[in-house]
């Protein structure tokens, strides 16, 4: 495969994977909600990985520098984000990573803010933490200023940090909203977290796949505040498509954040993969031509389904997201119930994820993965436009 083409798998060989993805569901179902591509693996990656197998070299994950090394490279040329590589530790997803983060900085009971809707696993890790969940809820904005019909409460959320909490959970870029926040935005959280003592851990493992309208700002790249309250979460899994290889990292940028991560459990490093994390290094230091060319895909195919829905189910609200690929359909017009999602399974034998996953505000939501082929994504409308 040329890094300069990306050919996506017909259905029929895609049905033919093992990732949950495409085992969860009937045969018949068309499955578009686990966040992963159906993109084939960029060619650094794979040659890594097939290099690996072919000698043997499948043991345990132990000294990789080059995972500190890559992700600064990476992060320079993406987004001019100048960090220490030593300040780089492995992890084995970005859900074990906020666990033990959480487990640093919190004790049962302690008030943990996060802002709904809001990817589903937040809710898990802080329930295996045993805090308190203090949700803000976004506000429903027609009229927000980057289009995404979403607003922050920062009222709410400025409350929420005179109250105590200990810890505010960020995802930037936002799954499900497919908001980008500002520069503005996070020096806000930056100063009120400084203010109020709140360390700030930002899940930011869709920043690759950021468009041009709102590029992404790393909460760390802030300056003075930032590094000394937060802690950045990642992974090359969503960018890349390689979250079966189990690798994601934690970055700190100041000297006594380190020294404070220095309490997380020695043992996280080696339950990471060791596939995984040398997968990572090729991908951030050689997979930029594949994912610039997965965005160009991705682009044409966030719009395709903007041009789909008003065409075929213009009663569908849908704002084009400014990350990622996963599309935040507003089905309430269609008077499905509470939980649509099971219903488009149940008549149209399209999978989507429940936006009541999500929060309370989801309910009339469905989330669409549309990081799949053209055909695929006609497809899936066109299933839903014939039975409503």
């Amino acid at each position: 495969m040329s890094e300069s083409q990306i050919v996506i798998p017909s259905l029929s060989e895609l049905q033919t994977h093992r990732s949950e993805k495409w085992r969860g569901f009937p045969h018949d179902v068309l499955p578009l909600p686990v966040a992963e591509m159906d993109f084939p693996v960029a060619e650094p990656i794979r040659e890594v990985l097939i290099e690996m197998v072919k000698t043997s070299d499948l043991g345990y994950l132990g000294s990789i520098p080059e995972l500190g090394t890559s992700f600064a490279g990476f992060a320079k040329r993406r987004w001019n984000w100048t960090l220490e590589p030593a300040f780089v530790r492995a992890a084995t997803d970005v859900g074990v990573a906020v666990v033990e983060l959480l487990r640093v900085f919190t004790k049962p009971g302690d008030r943990v803010l996060f802002s709904s809707p809001i990817y589903q696993n937040f809710y898990t890790w802080m329930r295996e933490t045993n805090v308190e969940m203090v949700d803000v809820p976004y506000l429903i904005d027609p009229a927000s200023t980057d289009g995404t019909g979403w607003s922050h409460d920062w009222s709410g959320i400025e409350a929420a940090y005179k109250s105590g909490v200990v810890v505010h959970l960020l995802c930037n870029p936002h799954n499900p909203l497919g908001k980008v926040y500002t520069h503005e935005d996070l020096l806000r959280i930056a100063e009120l977290a400084k203010k109020h003592g709140v360390i700030v851990i930002s899940d930011e493992i869709h920043a690759p796949l950021t468009f041009e309208e709102q590029p992404f700002v790393p909460f760390l790249s802030l300056g003075e505040n930032a590094p000394e309250v937060g802690i950045t979460v990642t992974a090359a899994s969503k960018g890349w498509n390689i979250a079966g290889l189990k690798c994601a990292i934690i970055v700190s940028q100041s000297q006594k954040m380190h020294e404070k991560l220095n309490e997380l459990a020695p043992a996280m490093h080696y339950r990471a993969s060791l596939l995984g994390a040398f997968a990572t290094v090729a991908a951030f230091e050689k997979g930029e031509p594949w994912l610039d060319q997965a965005l160009v895909i991705l682009d044409q195919n966030r719009h395709l389904v903007a041009n789909l829905i008003s065409s075929r189910v213009p009663s569908i609200k849908y704002s084009i997201p400014h990350c990622s690929y996963l599309a935040w359909l507003d089905l309430s017009n269609l008077n499905l119930g509470e939980d649509p999602g099971a219903v488009l399974i149940d008549r149209a034998k399209v999978a989507f994820n429940s936006g009541h996953i999500y929060g309370e505000l989801g309910k009339s939501y469905v989330r669409l993965n549309f990081a799949t082929s053209p055909a695929i994504i006609t497809e899936a409308i066109e299933r839903i436009a014939r039975v409503l």
